[in-house]
């Protein structure tokens, strides 16, 4: 098939790997090749890139050209192709092996003009970054005018697109405007200076303000701010790294990320795209990975790439009531020039690749990413928010490098089409909530009997995957160590244990005896309650005095220790305060709703319903407007603050609730309020989740006749869940699980991590009867996967696919596993084992001959992991899909599995894709298929097969008629091979 065929043929594939990214920059870099090659002439080009068109036209546009001018531009294009597209992208359709037949065309005169064009790649490589002094230099020649610079500096385009345009333009100028372009790429190239950064350095004023931007800098990150800095650690001896991991697949990451990686290269989705996004849960460590991150910048041991960081805090930038710019937002935020500050900000336009920005907390933004309201001018005042979001996808300040931090949840398609990549930060390891808290103890002592106590208090350890939650329980120590077995179970405990510790700890010795100690500070609970649910009901973060004084907040108050003083931003540089962390504020607004006399009795619906506030009427653009005193609370008011609360807060809240009013806790509010009260608001909760649950029920679909009923939660579903587990009541989970009637519970991409696995775990064991769960694409885990073992009896099989789990994760799920005798499948692809764990798999394959599949695809198992689960394999006579693709087994271990499984009567399907197989192995793969009476797909796939072995591939299925396929892509096997084998035999997939 000829090359011009396959262009009609693929057309579709090469549309998808053009455009698939919505960047133009593929489809730029094919024209720029053709155009050097004299494939295509200016004009063909002009016709393609017309102005306002969707990238799919101009690429079907340039699909037509390229056909119509016949075979030659066909190879040629295709050749333009291999050399753009990155291999991932390219893998929906294959590159053909021609050759041009085309002779070098000769007899052109050598002319500056043409120069450009021939030479087209490699100069828009060279001008990018430094556009600005190619301009300067074409201006100063007397070329262009001010406007010519003015068009290609328009900031809707790329600096690569910039660096076309100027080249289109110079073009247009004529051969001497041409000569200065290729005059001052050749001087650049040979000096180094700003094509190669290594000698070129930038106007001393800069450096001098960034000596004092970085200064700044240092001094605000050198100390651990999380939790309102009250505990005075420095960052280098507390900081703990968490779990980094890329949100999508990526073939070139091997092992962990590092925090580097969040700024560099590598998961790169989108090129064009400027904002790097690390999302986490709330307290998952996110705001001091980043303090961590400018502080080792200041410092310039990481990003010497970037010359200035500015970082803001979106919880700061909610405060700000006035109309800013870029430059504004820059100096007055962040880093104020003592002189020439045009000229700084100068630079900063005309260099933006040197410029990194960070914005901490953009879940705390009053209002939700938008991209409605487009900014083209760094000079233009608009609100903070519409500039922010200008900032973050790219219409303002296009080639500056942001990292953003935000909850998952606030995270919606209009902000992720503008991610250049983005980042999970997953919390602590086993081995790094060892690290916090020894870091966290300078007693050695203190920290081995700390760590003593997580060991045997599970579901804590569960907890203390949380950042913030390993912090309270590190602080706590005392409490802690006095507490029995079973006493800390939830979120809830947790939180309660730190407010007695403050509380206790800040009291007067001589206080008085014979009263809980909550009733001795229910005044501080219902002020600091008060102020935290309005705040969380306007998205308010930050307060003033006059707002801590609506709510009766008072200096006693404030002593308790939960209140810090924050840095303000307004002019009047008056004291303004927030809570330790946002999840602490949560806590006191869930105190509130359930020991306040004054609460509207739908406050608790409301916050486990939120939909149905939405449009009351009521609003106020105040936070504090429709707020009265602390002893007469209008109704109304309490539902309009929950009616415009963002939603991730509120449910942190409604989870604070169902535990505060768990059976355990109730007593603590028998002096807060009347018990009457108290138990409604239980039935409330109740009814609420009940009715939760009902409605994610109702909405599972019949299942198609011959298919299992399955249920694909959503993640508000696990959000219940959590609830639940916070109240403690088996009763609840009972109920709750006797409602649900399925075969299979998917949940994945759902952001589980041990926290939630351990509250699944609790709700699952009360199913009635077993269901397959699907966890795959989350962040179990080792510890995850210890919480999820007292429900393991209910699972009839485990997708654990992608989910950071190890050796010793495995060890101990097999333990419990192997006693269940519902557990009949595991799916493991994409792990972190090896072959240390291949003989719990052995031995469970030789104990349960009931056991019918296992797939531990692309983990890093080697030969001597197959000949330990061929041992398991002989001894079996159940498996019926076994799939080991994507790992290192080689011939020995295909022998070594074809000899256990060769006279199989139950397996049906095997997958040895991707491990260096050869004849060896096939030949003995191939006694499998003339022995079994079973097997029907054996994938062969991506291995180093040449004919020999398929031969005896062929000779084993003459023997064999119940066989159905044998999937052999991309061996070692030429065209003219792969033709004869498939007329030989149909059943051979090439």
């Amino acid at each position: 098939m000829s090359a011009q065929e396959l262009v009609l043929r693929q057309r579709t594939e090469i549309l998808h790997a053009l455009c698939s990214s919505g960047s133009a920059e593929h489809l730029d870099q094919v024209l720029d090749i053709l155009l050097s090659q004299g494939e295509l002439v200016p004009e063909d080009y002009q016709n393609i890139q017309v102005p306002g068109q969707a990238l799919y036209t101009k690429t079907r546009r340039l699909l037509d050209l390229v056909h119509a001018k016949g075979v030659d531009t066909c190879v040629l294009f295709y050749a333009a192709l291999k050399q753009v597209l990155p291999e991932g992208r390219a893998a929906g359709f294959s590159f053909p092996g021609f050759c041009s037949n085309r002779e070098e065309e000769v007899g052109h005169p050598s002319t500056s003009t043409r120069t450009l064009l021939t030479q087209r790649p490699s100069l828009v490589s060279n001008l990018q970054g430094c556009v600005e002094d190619a301009l300067h230099a074409l201006v100063t020649s007397g070329h262009f005018t001010s406007a010519d610079c003015n068009d290609v500096r328009l900031p809707i385009y790329t600096p690569s697109q910039q660096a076309r345009r100027l080249l289109d333009h110079v073009r247009s100028k004529g051969e001497l405007a041409a000569k200065v372009v290729l005059q001052y790429v050749q001087q650049k190239q040979g000096s180094g200076s700003s094509l190669n950064q290594e000698n070129w350095s930038p106007p001393k004023v800069v450096l001098k303000y960034q000596k004092k931007l970085s200064s700044s800098v240092s001094a605000q990150s050198c100390f651990l701010s999380t939790y309102g800095g009250t505990s005075h650690m420095s960052l280098d001896d507390i900081y703990t790294e968490g779990q980094l991991e890329l949100a999508h697949n990526c073939d070139d990451v091997h092992g962990p990320l590092c925090l580097e990686d969040v700024v560099g290269a590598v998961g790169t989705v989108n090129k064009e795209a400027d904002t790097v996004l690390v999302s986490g849960d709330a307290g998952g460590g996110k705001s001091t990975l980043l303090q961590m991150l400018h502080l080792l910048w200041a410092r310039g041991t990481i990003l010497g790439e970037f010359l200035l960081l500015f970082p803001f805090s979106c919880r700061r930038l909610n405060s700000e009531r006035q109309e800013l710019s870029v430059k504004e937002l820059l100096f007055e935020h962040c880093c104020w020039p003592d002189r020439e500050q045009e000229e700084i900000f100068q630079f900063i336009l005309d260099h933006p690749h040197l410029i990194l920005f960070t914005f901490d907390g953009l879940d705390e933004l009053k209002q939700g990413f938008s991209d409605e309201h487009r900014l083209c001018r760094p000079t233009q005042r608009a609100p903070v928010q519409i500039l922010l979001f200008n900032l973050i996808q790219g219409s303002l300040m296009k080639g500056v490098r942001k990292v953003v931090t935000s909850r998952p949840e606030a995270v919606g398609p209009a902000l992720r089409k503008h991610l250049r990549k983005e980042v999970l930060l997953q919390g602590f390891t086993p081995s790094g909530i060892e690290c916090f808290v020894r870091k966290h103890h300078h007693d050695p002592a203190v920290a081995s009997k700390v760590l003593e106590s997580l060991r045997t208090k599970n579901a804590l350890l569960g907890l203390c995957h949380s950042p913030v939650l390993c912090w309270i329980v590190s602080h706590c120590h005392k409490e802690l160590l006095g507490c029995g077995e079973g006493s800390l179970q939830t979120i809830t405990d947790v939180y309660l244990m730190i407010l007695q510790h403050f509380f206790q700890h800040r009291s007067s010795p001589k206080s008085t005896t014979g009263t809980s100690w909550l009733q001795e500070h229910l005044d501080t609970v219902l002020h600091l309650g008060q102020l935290a649910f309005e705040g969380i009901g306007t998205s308010c973060f930050i307060f003033s005095a006059a707002d801590l004084e609506t709510c009766g907040v008072t200096e006693k108050d404030i002593c308790m220790g939960f209140l810090v003083q924050s840095k303000d931003m307004s002019p009047t540089h008056s004291k303004c305060f927030e809570f330790l962390h946002l999840m602490m504020q949560c806590f006191f607004a869930a105190l509130y709703v359930v020991s306040s006399n004054n609460a509207d009795r739908s406050i608790i619906s409301n916050l486990f319903e939120p939909q149905n506030m939405r449009g009351t009427g009521l609003g106020s653009t105040s936070c504090f407007g429709v707020c009265s005193s602390a002893t007469e609370k209008p109704e109304q008011a309490l539902k309009w603050e929950a009616a415009t609360a963002e939603t991730p807060n509120l449910k942190i809240t409604a989870t604070f609730v169902s535990g505060l009013l768990s059976q355990r806790h109730r007593s603590l509010w028998l002096h807060c309020c009347p018990g009457a009260v108290t138990e409604k608001r239980v039935r409330q909760v109740v009814r609420c989740l009940s009715k939760g649950m009902h409605k994610h029920f109702k909405s599972i679909p019949q299942p198609v006749e011959g298919d299992k009923k399955s249920m694909h939660a959503m993640p508000g579903f696990v959000w219940l869940i959590k609830c639940i587990y916070e109240m403690q009541d088996s009763r609840v989970a009972k109920d709750a699980m006797s409602k649900l009637v399925v075969d299979h519970l998917k949940l994945t991409y759902c952001n589980i991590g041990p926290v939630e696995c351990t509250a699944l775990a609790y709700v699952l064991q009360h199913l009635r009867n077993p269901v397959g769960l699907q966890l795959d694409n989350n962040s179990v885990g080792d510890v995850g996967v210890e919480q999820l073992l007292p429900c393991m009896h209910n699972c009839r099989s485990l997708y654990l696919r992608n989910n950071n789990i190890t050796d010793e994760g495995i060890r101990k799920l097999l333990a419990t596993g192997i006693r269940c005798d519902s557990f009949q499948k595991i799916a493991l692809f994409n792990n972190k084992l090896t072959d240390a764990c291949i003989q719990h798999f052995s031995h469970l394959l030789k104990s349960r001959q009931d056991f019918l599949s296992l797939r531990l695809g692309n983990n890093n198992i080697t030969e001597e992991g197959a000949k330990q689960l061929a041992e398991g394999l002989k001894s079996n006579r159940s498996l019926k899909y076994l799939g080991l693709w994507g790992n290192k087994i080689g011939d020995a271990g295909a022998v070594a599995l074809a000899s256990a499984l060769e006279s199989s009567t139950s397996l049906v399907w095997l997958s040895l894709v991707g491990n260096g197989v050869g004849n060896a192995g096939a030949g003995a793969l191939a006694n499998i298929i003339r022995n079994s009476t079973s097997l029907e797909e054996l994938w062969l796939t991506e291995n180093c097969i040449t004919t020999k072995g398929v031969e005896c591939l062929v000779q084993a299925l003459k023997e064999n008629t119940r066989m159905k396929s044998v999937w052999l892509i991309n061996n070692d096997l030429t065209l003219e091979e792969v033709e004869e084998l498939t007329q030989r035999e149909s059943r051979l997939i090439f």
